[in-house]
């Protein structure tokens, strides 16, 4: 019989709640992208914001370098071993696989997407999606995805319990982005969205080819079990003949 005692990273009672929210934050993704592609100025709604920021005093701006750290390579680095080592801790190869996995995908979307869009800051920076609040959203999606199947709430509160922290990871890295002058809100706006459009399909994937993997290494085993069951009945039978 297939293997299936390990846990899913996608807990089937939340495939539909993610999955919708997937496709809207993807169409977000495309509607900013196609909106701002080729612009190298705020919009109207980023110049406010912008303005309602600007003026944080050294301690905030402090903190706000300490969150961007968190999503350059070392500190993005560091935030993923660690989890990662909490996941192997626990026996969860699966879970560890989409801690890796997730983030690098949204990342690398970003990434993709950037020269596709063509949207600048400061006269030379691609600027859309922004990758450092797509990484720490993934993140902290990832990790809620995880704590929440070994929890097990019914469906709304699930989805809460994902998408929350998602979204408050996603606006506190967004806002260092915009109070550094990294980014344009739209593009924080878009970075997240891609965050939560890529790690719910990566979830999937993850637990497909578990999936798979556990049932050839099922088969495998029975074939073999079956094999050596054969042999010795026929060994079996021989003796008796003798």
């Amino acid at each position: 019989m297939p293997d299936r005692r390990a846990r899913a990273v996608l807990p089937p009672s939340l495939r539909a709640a993610l999955g919708g929210t997937a496709v809207l934050a993807a169409l977000v993704v495309l509607a900013l992208g196609i909106l701002y592609a080729g612009d190298s100025g705020p919009t109207t709604v980023d110049a406010r914001i912008w303005a309602a920021v600007e003026d944080a005093g050294p301690r905030w701006r402090y903190a706000a370098r300490a969150m961007d750290f968190s999503g350059e390579p070392l500190g993005a680095a560091v935030l993923v071993a660690v989890v990662v080592a909490g996941c192997l801790s626990l026996r969860r190869p699966r879970a560890a696989a989409l801690v890796v996995a997730g983030p690098a995908a949204a990342v690398a979307t970003t990434t993709l997407l950037k020269p596709l869009v063509g949207r600048t800051i400061h006269g030379e920076h691609l600027s859309y999606p922004s990758g450092h609040t797509a990484f720490l959203t993934a993140l902290a999606l990832v990790t809620a995805l995880l704590v929440t199947g070994r929890l097990g709430p019914g469906r709304p509160a699930g989805t809460a319990l994902v998408l929350a922290p998602a979204l408050l990871a996603g606006a506190a890295m967004g806002w260092a982005q915009v109070l550094l002058g990294a980014h344009y809100p739209t593009d924080v706006l878009g970075g997240g969205c891609t965050a939560l459009a890529v790690v719910p399909v990566i979830a999937w994937l993850v637990d497909r080819t578990a999936d798979r993997t556990a049932d050839r290494t099922a088969d495998r085993t029975a074939d073999r079990t079956a094999d050596r069951a054969a042999a010795r009945a026929s060994t079996s039978v021989r003796q008796e003949r003798g």
